[in-house]
């Protein structure tokens, strides 16, 4: 690689960290990370970095002792590049027949050549310390962005009214366990975001890995936030069908999380009970901490009585549900009624040690055979808060 290519593809390895892990590059990736982070370019760009690369590479450009130097190929740096600028979801075939030239990478490497030619000097020599200086700048100016200003994160809304996706991806969302044929169908709705309550959970199971289909994501970077979701007329009818709010430490289920959802359930534990429509708060501790816990079961209608009452059914025209977070305490609220400005009431509120980096909205209908059908989503909401 020449100095130009090195200097750019340090920045965009950089970039790309950042991105996925809401932290500064200042240290080689260990084996997870970089697992976690090659997960996360497939989910959202359908193309493939092998982790141990990735390791490599961030040995390569932080240890300026490193054995050899690594020299990633054109697609790889074009895979990180689609990954950082939000390209469309693509797939190696598709690459290889409408962009084989690897037109991201170039445009990458032509907006990092421009910016650093209207900056200072260009230098003549790179050396690895020159190049280790420049990252530490960067890492210096993110840590005290994230860590050190009483600034509060930028608020964020969105109505879903615009849902191409190089927007989705401006806006900052990306898509996990991408299933094109219904991700495709995510506007069928005019001025919804439409997803499926397709087959998975977070919950174990012993014949499923914990996985969630066309999962939408988006990094959280303050500890103190109110998140708040609206449904439009998500009337949950058969077995696990549900949709909510995740919040998670990682994207690959193996660390801690909470869920908080708008569920079916007709099963009991043997015991006779009417089905029932209810809010559920599932908290996880992560592998090898056993099952999750059930924090709240709060039930709204039982389906007997919705047949027997059909006025009943325009409570759930317009629901809503919504997580504050204060440090370790947690409230998670529900608002439902035909007009759109119900009240929010508290299911529960509890202390919870986890150190979110993303949240999330979904649907799906767990490991059952259940009917899929489409969840509308009108609302998503976070804000910043001043942490007490």
């Amino acid at each position: 690689m020449d100095e130009l290519d090195l200097l750019a593809f340090a920045a965009l390895f950089a970039e790309a960290y950042q991105k996925c892990f809401a932290l500064a590059f200042v240290r080689p990736v260990t084996e997870t990370e970089a697992k976690i982070f090659c997960n996360k370019i497939l989910d959202q760009t359908g193309l493939s970095v092998g982790w141990k690369s990735v390791k490599n590479y961030s040995i390569f450009l932080l240890d300026g002792t490193a054995s050899r130097q690594e020299n990633p190929s054109v697609a790889t740096l074009d895979t990180l590049a689609r990954y950082v600028l939000g390209a469309p979801y693509t797939t190696e075939i598709q690459r290889k027949n409408d962009e084989s030239h690897y037109p991201y990478w170039f445009m990458y490497r032509e907006k990092f050549a421009a910016n650093r030619k209207n900056g200072k000097t260009k230098p003549t020599v790179l050396s690895r310390s020159l190049l280790l200086m420049v990252l530490a700048v960067i890492a210096t100016v993110i840590i005290y962005s994230l860590f050190f200003s009483n600034k509060p994160a930028a608020d964020f809304t969105d109505d879903f009214h615009h849902l191409d996706e190089n927007t989705m991806a401006a806006n900052g969302w990306y898509v996990k366990s991408k299933d094109p044929a219904y991700w495709s169908r995510r506007g069928d709705a005019a001025g919804r975001l439409t997803l499926f309550t397709l087959r998975g959970d977070t919950w174990p199971n012993p014949s499923a890995k914990p996985g969630i289909k066309n999962l939408l994501l988006r990094d959280i970077t303050g500890d103190c936030f109110t998140a708040e979701v609206h449904l439009d007329d998500f009337v949950p009818a058969q077995e696990w069908q549900q949709a909510g709010i995740l919040i998670l430490e990682d994207t690959v289920f193996t660390g801690k999380s909470i869920r908080l959802s708008l569920a079916y359930n007709d099963n009991f534990g043997g015991s006779k009970m009417p089905n029932e429509i209810y809010v559920q708060v599932i908290t996880s501790l992560g592998n090898g901490f056993g099952k999750p816990e059930e924090l709240a079961h709060r039930t709204l209608f039982h389906l007997d009585s919705l047949r027997n009452n059909t006025e009943l059914m325009k409570n759930l025209l317009n629901s809503a549900l919504r997580i504050e977070k204060h440090g370790s305490r947690f409230r998670f609220l529900y608002s439902g009624g035909a007009g759109e400005n119900g009240a929010f009431r508290e299911i529960a509120s509890q202390e919870f040690d986890i150190k979110p980096k993303y949240i999330g909205i979904f649907a799906i209908k767990g490991f059952t055979n259940s009917e899929t059908v489409p969840v509308r989503f009108k609302l998503f909401k976070l804000t910043a808060d001043k942490c007490n």
